[in-house]
């Protein structure tokens, strides 16, 4: 904004700096958020960051199949929740000779690209601690395939707010936070002996990158 002021000193440079935001294609450049402190938001020219020109085919094929790559097998709406893309029926209609799909439990298409994974059902799912706004969470708009409706208000997602979370067995099952050097994780019910277990193991791995002290498992 200064210098967009200080190259065109008889307008707004506030304004400017809101058009240029809201009218070039930029790229929030690291660093952002930084170990136990925060950064100021920097903004780079897309086309500089990347070092080429920007496509000129405006079809949003690639973005929704990288999309299911990362997060399929997903619906229409889970596809329109994490890209905001209006039209997205029509746009996995023309991928669908290209795609998997699948039933869910309540008779929802799902789509998802040829090649992924499909692990068996009963493979264990490793404890993972999860960053806040992880796209893990965010990527569905149906995230009880994550989170059991019944332990939203438990965790406090229910005030809109968003924490940082923990997968147990698949399952957003505890929120966890850094303080005064230690990790602390507040589950949504009572865990069991092996789960605290295994969640105290990830979270000394979690605590020896921090750099901190111990893990501490908070009553339910």
């Amino acid at each position: 904004m200064t210098l967009l002021g200080e190259r065109w000193p008889g307008r707004d440079a506030e304004a400017m700096a809101y058009a240029v935001a809201y009218l070039l294609p930029l790229v929030q450049i690291p660093p952002r958020g930084l170990w136990r402190r925060s950064g100021r938001a920097t903004w780079a020219n897309l086309e500089s960051w990347v070092g080429r020109p920007l496509g000129t085919d405006p079809a949003p094929d690639g973005a929704v199949l990288r999309y299911l790559a990362a997060f399929g097998p997903a619906s229409v709406q889970d596809v329109a929740t994490w890209s905001g893309l209006t039209g997205v029926r029509e746009i996995m209609e023309l991928l669908r000779p290209g795609l998997r799909t699948f039933r869910d439990e309540s008779g929802v298409e799902l789509f998802d690209v040829p090649d992924a994974p499909l692990p068996d059902p009963e493979t264990p799912a490793p404890v993972r601690f999860l960053p806040e706004y992880d796209n893990v969470f965010l990527g569905h708009a149906d995230r009880s395939r994550i989170v059991d409706p019944a332990d939203r208000p438990r965790l406090g997602f229910g005030d809109g707010r968003f924490f940082s979370q923990v997968l147990i067995g698949g399952f957003i099952r505890a929120v966890w936070r850094f303080e005064s050097g230690n990790v602390l994780v507040k589950p949504a019910r009572r865990l069991s002996k092996r789960d605290a277990a295994t969640v105290a193991a990830e979270g000394r791995r979690l605590v020896a990158f921090l750099g901190g002290g111990e893990v501490r498992i908070l009553p339910a």
